[in-house]
């Protein structure tokens, strides 16, 4: 027992003797020190009896399979290999336990993590120290190197954070990532701005200079920016009445740029200013302080490159460029946009519910007794108006609640009213009948009384009518080859001759007249030099069109294809609606809804169909009617009023609907994404 303690003794006076030979030292010099301790291992076991316990072997085994095993190079050579891993681990500051041979030597276990060691009575030992891996862990972490984009979005906060006059979190956020808000160079521009020290802010603006050639700067104009430098030390001085001062400004540091000379005329009238009211009333400027010359440096800012000086704001602008984007792709989003972010949540993405878009019949109209063949909404939105074969045209009113209630009843057009047109200031409405009628009706809606019945001649065909813009004359026109001008009177202006036309329609500039007639196109005519022009031309028959606000796009329903959407500016064909069902009837579609991004139209199938203007599949289809569509009108005023009239004697009000828990099934067919 007292011969076991020894050797155990002794054995761990090998292990703690390993300790000072790792230290850096010549190959050689190890191996043969490693030999002498394995020799002075073997005689004090020859002491004991020459019996070698089997822990021992086990212990040799293992550290030759942690160094690589005796190979054809011999066991000095596996002793070598030991030991330059052990120097290796000591080197990197790691305990010589940590090999990878898992070793026990009289009960004494250590892990290749180097993390555990403990004695045969089971209490753990003194771990290896990882402090120095810990620390070096931190020190990869503080070293990562951040990329652009996250260096740009810590700017951005910053900028932010900055705006609310949190400071010390920015100063705190810019150590920490190890970014910089902006160029030193520009935070004292900055600063100078700020205090007003006009003449170290033209200093620094010239150190700027040189900054200002980077390639990622998208405009650069230093003397612009001089300009507007001095224009507000020019306007200070001006406010502080001194007036030689700013004189001095004007004569010896604004002209000589030799820009704007405009602008530095207006300047030099200010001098005549009395006061200081007067100054700011003329030079529409908020008056020396911090409002003005923040306003002058968010102005400044846009000059000098975002890795200078990022522009103002620029977080709050690209949230509202987020917000605005998914309102514009939203396909149901029908309501005023409002740029502001106050009234939208970040947290969330914008979606609008159909159930709040003009997809549910409100109210049926039946008053008219026969097919309905058009509706026109007033340019005001508060009245509508439908024609009928019946002979009649019927004037609603829309209350507050946006329900329809009857408000006149205009008779006598014996051939029925196929077509319905609204002065601009909804004075007055024109009647026109089908193919075979040569008579056109101008009402006073006020009043209900009959001011004009035109009819220049038995054999025209008066099928459509437009106002011009200015209110004091029409066109009119129909497929036997007349085309007028009249004026309130029915009085004859001017005439186009051998134009057989389909449908009209003035645009904003009073001159020019658009015609669709029996050729497949659409031309336009301008009655003061008496000169036409091809825009639009289809290879089918175009039964009806209609023309956005801004004169800019044009709606065609096309004969045997459907609805067409065309750029008149550009003169292309920007998109085919699909879903509709068009044959040769003459069926009206209209644009609707807020900024007229929505398009609806009448079909054969006895549906409406509504598209998203950037969408060729439809989001809603309304069902309802028995028979034929023959047109459709959105109010302009509320985006969420439509009117259909169909061959079935009716005319529907759609709404959005009545109660948030309406089931999409009844009067609604399925709806298709924009992106489809």
């Amino acid at each position: 027992s007292n011969n076991n303690k020894r050797s155990s003794a002794t054995k761990r006076v090998i292990v703690s003797s390993l300790t000072p030979l790792l230290a850096p030292t010549s190959h050689h010099s190890v191996t043969n020190t490693l030999g002498e301790l394995t020799l002075a291992s073997a005689s004090s076991d020859s002491e004991t009896g020459g019996a070698s316990p089997p822990p021992r072997k086990k212990y040799r085994a293992s550290v030759a399979e942690g160094a690589g095993g005796l190979g054809a190079n011999g066991a000095g050579q596996g002793q070598d290999s030991e030991l330059s891993c052990l120097n290796n681990s000591a080197q990197n500051g790691e305990s010589s336990s940590a090999g990878e041979a898992h070793t026990n030597v009289n009960g004494l276990s250590t892990t290749n993590n180097g993390n555990s060691v403990s004695n045969n009575d089971g209490i753990p030992a003194p771990a290896a120290s990882n402090n120095t891996v810990s620390s070096d862990a931190n020190s990869v972490k503080k070293k990562k190197r951040l990329s652009q984009s996250e260096e740009d979005v810590i700017r951005l906060i910053g900028q932010h954070l900055h705006d609310l006059g949190l400071n010390q979190t920015v100063d705190l956020l810019m150590q920490e990532s190890g970014c910089r808000l902006e160029h030193p160079s520009a935070t004292k521009f900055r600063n100078h701005v700020v205090e007003g020290e006009w003449d170290k802010a033209e200093s620094d603006l010239n150190e700027l200079k040189a900054l200002m050639h980077s390639p990622s700067a998208i405009v650069v104009s230093p003397t612009r920016m001089k300009f507007l430098l001095l224009q507000q030390k020019y306007l200070e001085y001006l406010e502080d009445a001194k007036v030689l001062e700013a004189l001095q400004v004007l004569r010896a540091e604004l002209t000589p740029l030799k820009y704007n000379t405009e602008r530095i005329h207006i300047l030099s009238g200010y001098l005549m200013c009395s006061h200081a009211e007067d100054l700011r009333a003329k030079a529409e400027w908020e008056g020396k302080g911090t409002a003005s010359r923040t306003k002058l440096l968010d102005k400044l800012q846009t000059y000098l490159p975002p890795s200078v000086m990022l522009p103002p704001r620029r977080l709050q602008t690209l949230l509202r460029q987020a917000v605005e984007l998914q309102r514009e792709r939203c396909l149901y989003h029908n309501t005023k946009l409002d740029s502001g972010l106050d009234s939208v949540s970040l947290l969330l993405d914008h979606a609008c519910s159909r159930k709040q878009f003009p997809c549910y019949t409100q109210q049926v109209l039946t008053e008219h007794c026969n097919e309905v063949w058009f509706c026109k909404f007033s340019n005001d939105g508060t009245k509508l108006a439908t024609g009928s074969k019946d002979t009649t045209v019927i004037v609603w009113h829309v209350n507050t609640s946006h329900q329809l209630k009857l408000m006149k009843t205009l008779e006598g057009h014996a051939y029925g009213v196929s077509y319905l047109a609204w002065s601009p200031d909804d004075t007055y409405l024109i009647a026109c009948g089908p193919d075979d009628c040569s008579e056109l009706w101008l009402w006073n809606v006020q009043t209900g009384e009959l001011r004009t019945k035109m009819s220049q001649s038995h054999e025209d065909s008066l099928t459509s009518v437009a106002w011009n813009p200015d209110g004091k004359r029409f066109v009119t026109g129909g497929q036997r080859g007349q085309f007028y001008q009249c004026d309130l009177d029915g009085n004859l202006l001017d005439s186009w001759e051998g134009v057989r036309v389909q449908c009209l329609w003035c645009l904003g500039d009073t001159r020019t007249v658009l015609a669709s007639d029996t050729h497949q196109r659409i031309r336009g005519y301008n009655f003061e030099d008496l000169t036409d022009r091809n825009i639009v031309q289809e290879d089918h028959p175009i039964m009806s069109f209609t023309v956005s606000k801004n004169g800019r796009l044009a709606l065609l329903n096309v004969a045997t294809q459907g609805v067409h959407l065309w750029d008149l500016h550009d003169r292309v064909l920007v998109r085919k609606y699909q879903g509709v069902t068009q044959g040769f009837y003459t069926i009206h579609s209209c644009f609707g809804g807020h900024n007229e991004d929505f398009i609806a139209s009448g079909s054969e199938d006895h549906k409406v169909y509504i598209w998203h203007r950037r969408s060729e599949l439809p989001i809603a289809e309304l069902t309802g009617h028995s028979r034929t569509v023959n047109c459709v009108s959105w109010n302009p005023v509320v985006p969420g009023l439509l009117a259909s009239a169909s061959d079935d004697g009716t005319v529907r009000i759609w709404g959005p609907a009545p109660f948030p828990d309406v089931q999409d099934a009844e009067g609604l067919s399925e709806c298709c994404s924009m992106d489809s």
